[in-house]
């Protein structure tokens, strides 16, 4: 519970901050108002159902660290640095459409992810199966940076990252590990992730009188295969033997669209595009793999 109350202390701060720098509207402080303590409620329930259905079973330790920076190829730090950024995005999304001004949205809703993120890891490390990872708080930190930094910068977001995943045959050797339905496989089959910069060619390289298409990116995407283990590839589980596969990287480049750029007066599909927005969309990629590979695919997903 002392984690849970350090949770709540820092969104109090949080709302009482932004209450008292708020424009003298009441209208803008209402709705910031709801926003504010909706997500304070809402982070306060999710930690506290996280430690009871994640945590409680388990041996709780000292806290302590643990080295994790080789385990899935690196595919879990990329995972936390997109989750950081996301967060940020829609965090900082809220509180504009809420009316808060543009510099304390970025402040207070970029650093979403990073304050969601590093609660997790202090149960990480009061946990006696896992341990406080310095490699999750970089990635953390950097994709929070990510959207800060473009936001301040560009006052929008010219790089986006993104998610996409495929079904693979690795759950079916291991489905405690990498789960045993589609939806636990979208979030623990690292093999089937991708993880994407989305790079918007029109506002990065062009003038804005380009007739060119402001809603096409080009997209540079990492992922692996191969994984049957965190570190290292097992050959048997529960007496089964599970074949012998290369643990291999992979680039891919692909066309991507990024829907919020797509001119709408819609409110719906205006809400529909920024939701679309956290996947990239399965197009043609072509694909470098660290065995010296190419590969093409006419539609990745």
């Amino acid at each position: 519970m002392k984690k849970i109350t350090v949770i709540l202390l820092i969104f109090s701060t949080l709302y009482v901050s932004a209450q008292d720098t708020l424009r003298d509207d009441a209208r803008v402080r209402r709705n910031v108002s709801i926003v504010l303590g909706t997500e304070a409620a809402l982070y306060a329930a999710s930690m506290t159902g996280l430690y009871f259905a994640w945590y409680a079973d388990y041996p709780q330790s000292k806290f302590h660290f643990y080295n994790d920076n080789g385990e899935w190829l690196q595919m879990d730090k990329i995972g936390h640095g997109t989750t950081s950024y996301l967060v940020g995005l829609y965090g900082y999304e809220l509180l504009r459409h809420a009316g808060l001004d543009e510099r304390r949205s970025i402040w207070f809703g970029g650093t979403l992810g990073l304050i969601f993120l590093t609660s997790v890891e202090v149960f990480d490390g009061f946990s006696d199966g896992w341990g406080f990872s310095w490699g999750d708080m970089a990635a953390n930190t950097l994709g929070s940076a990510m959207f800060i930094g473009q936001q301040l910068l560009w006052h929008e977001q010219r790089v986006t990252l993104k998610y996409s995943f495929h079904t693979t045959e690795f759950p079916d050797y291991r489905p405690d590990l990498l789960g045993s339905n589609l939806i636990q496989q979208t979030i623990k089959d690292y093999n089937g992730q991708t993880y994407w910069a989305s790079f918007n060619i029109k506002s990065l390289f062009l003038n804005k009188e380009s007739k060119f298409p402001a809603w096409l990116n080009i997209a540079v995407g990492y992922g692996a295969t191969g994984m049957t283990g965190a570190f290292d590839n097992t050959l048997e589980h529960n007496g089964e033997p599970i074949p012998h596969y290369d643990r291999v990287r992979q680039l891919y480049l692909s066309p991507d669209i990024d829907f919020t750029r797509i001119p709408t007066n819609n409110k719906f599909l205006k809400y529909t595009f920024k939701v679309l927005n956290i996947f990239k969309m399965p197009l043609p990629a072509i694909e470098y793999n660290s065995k010296g590979d190419f590969a093409w695919h006419w539609i990745y997903f």
